[in-house]
């Protein structure tokens, strides 16, 4: 059964055409998966199928009756109420049918028993539709889920609107999951997961029965969840019937192909073209008009010729290349002793862990943790409470924090860039664009960008400084996949130290010499070529355990 149809869809914003022949159809019980550089379109495509944005061409049809859950990639959610109430509003249905059952409940009681009868029957039949309808496991399916999410009993009593953009993205992520839409619109949902809940949402959805449209840029996430895979290009589709590790095969035998025949043609169109010239140069030499009719018959078929576009495979990517200016000594990073706790919550204590020059070292742990407060001990925006921190002599820090805020937030790109540093406009301007901030981008206000372009800033302006020790939290978020293949590739060639947060686990597999995992009594060591599993569900990363 087709839940949702697209047929030519085209859409503006301004004089800018984002889409402009998106065409495919989702089945039931497909996985599909929505691939394409930042600004392709994928969000957009989203939106336009929950109706939240208009199309200009084409159509969009979703099947009547058809339930969709959709998760924001920057979810906005104003309710002032806690975690706890928003995840029990995705069973809104079935609390109604609850709430008149205990009505009625409270009516058996203070009704004469010949008139009971009417009220029996009636609560008889909403008990048979709760039932049906999952009812009686509201609280088992809310436990399942917030476990999987790590959403604990303390998280659930918090204030939405207190949390954090990435908590609340998993908040109403475990709202749609509890929902069991027909049709769910995923956008970036493993973002602000730790590994062990992005492999539990990674079986939660290959077992989902419904249709699921996900955009993700975490490749082996990808992989394991989707069996189809529409990439947007240049606002045209493309569909590809398999998963991400086919599609990237399938795209490669496909431009292969059109390479060939593209070519082949290229050489018959060559050969017409010369066998015209030849006939016209007779003709000039004294020919009856044989030769002229010939050449306009041969002209006339190469016109209406259906030409082959040449392929190209090979997108636009950023320019990175880390310039090492000073080399630290030996030891770059000491730790000894290190405690930190927020109230009553201890996230470490006596963490020691030594980092030498030019080490790759990747840090791993749940959420809560406190991967990210370390980070921000060691670039001295948070104090330690027991331990010591100490840096080699001649260590410079160069820090990209997970969510990038500027002082002014009101100064353009080309402002914000060449604050602190000493560059000329046009200096400025060529190294912003070889991080895809072109032409009229750079005049762009801070706070319209959105947080990969923010990062996508900070990390150029973090290259035009005099750094050996880089310290990354999640530097791949909101990239797409050319740009992280790209900060991989820069990374393996830095001859610096760096010292990585992340979720991603291609990336961290592609990058890190050691993986650091972060827990309350200190850490365990997984060193690259190692033998140790360290997930049940996942053999990507192995090691071996050093003592904690």
């Amino acid at each position: 059964m087709i839940e949702i149809s697209l047929k030519n869809i085209e859409k503006y914003y301004g004089a800018n055409k984002v889409l402009e022949n998106i065409t495919f159809d989702a089945k039931t019980g497909q996985k599909i998966g929505i691939v394409g550089l930042n600004g392709s379109g994928k969000t957009t495509l989203f939106k336009v199928i929950c109706g939240i944005e208009k199309y200009e061409g084409g159509t969009a049809a979703v099947r009547k009756g058809a339930s969709i859950g959709y998760l924001e990639q920057l979810p906005e959610y104003l309710e002032n109420c806690k975690v706890i109430d928003v995840l029990y509003s995705a069973f809104e249905d079935l609390l109604e049918i609850k709430e008149k059952m205990e009505h009625l409940e409270r009516q058996m009681k203070g009704t004469k028993a010949e008139a009971i009868e009417q009220i029996v029957k009636k609560y008889g039949e909403l008990q048979e539709k709760f039932e049906h309808m999952g009812g009686y496991s509201i609280e088992d399916n809310i436990k399942r889920v917030s476990i999987g999410l790590k959403i604990h009993e303390e998280f659930q009593q918090r204030i939405f609107n207190t949390l954090s953009g990435g908590e609340k993205t998993i908040i109403l992520l475990a709202k749609i999951l509890l929902q069991r839409s027909e049709v769910m619109l995923l956008d970036e949902p493993s973002n602000h997961l730790d590994i062990e809940s992005i492999e539990w949402l990674e079986g939660f959805l290959r077992e989902y029965e419904g249709t699921i449209l996900l955009i993700s840029h975490d490749r082996y996430f990808m992989d394991k969840v989707v069996n189809k895979v529409v990439e947007i290009d240049k606002g045209i589709s493309t569909i590809y019937h398999g998963n991400y590790t086919y599609y990237l095969k399938e795209k490669k035998r496909r431009y292969d192909r059109q390479l060939v025949l593209y070519t082949v043609q290229q050489k018959q169109i060559q050969t017409i073209k010369n066998s015209i010239l030849r006939l016209r140069n007779w003709e000039m030499k004294g020919g009856s008009g044989r030769y002229y009719v010939k050449a306009f018959s041969m002209q006339k078929r190469l016109d209406k010729m259906v030409k082959i576009e040449k392929p190209v495979i090979e997108q636009k990517k950023m320019e990175l290349n880390f310039k090492l200016r000073s080399k630290s000594e030996e030891e770059v990073l000491k730790i000894s002793g290190l405690r930190k706790a927020f109230n009553e919550k201890e996230l470490f204590r006596d963490l020691n862990l030594n980092i030498n020059y030019g080490e790759k070292v990747a840090i791993l742990g749940k959420n809560g943790s406190g991967k990210t407060t370390l980070a921000k001990i060691l670039v001295k925006e948070c104090e330690a409470d027991e331990g010591i921190v100490e840096f080699g002599d001649e260590v410079k820090i160069g820090y990209l924090a997970q969510n990038v805020i500027f002082e002014d937030m009101n100064q353009t790109v080309l402002e914000a860039f060449r604050d602190n540093l000493t560059i000329s406009h046009q200096g400025a301007r060529n190294a912003l664009a070889k991080f895809l901030f072109t032409k009229d981008d750079v005049f762009k206000k801070l706070n319209t960008l959105s947080g990969g372009e923010r990062s996508r800033l900070r990390l150029c302006k973090l290259m035009q400084q005099d750094v050996n020790l880089l310290i990354l939290d999640e530097p791949t978020n909101h990239f797409d996949i050319n740009s992280r293949e790209m900060v991989e590739k820069a990374l393996k060639n830095f001859p610096g130290t760096v010292i990585c947060i992340s979720h991603d686990r291609y990336f961290i597999k592609n990058i890190a010499e050691r993986s650091i995992e972060l827990r309350s009594d200190g850490i365990l060591e997984y060193k690259l070529g190692e033998i140790r599993e360290v997930s049940s569900k996942d053999s990507n990363f192995h090691g071996i355990k050093k003592e904690a």
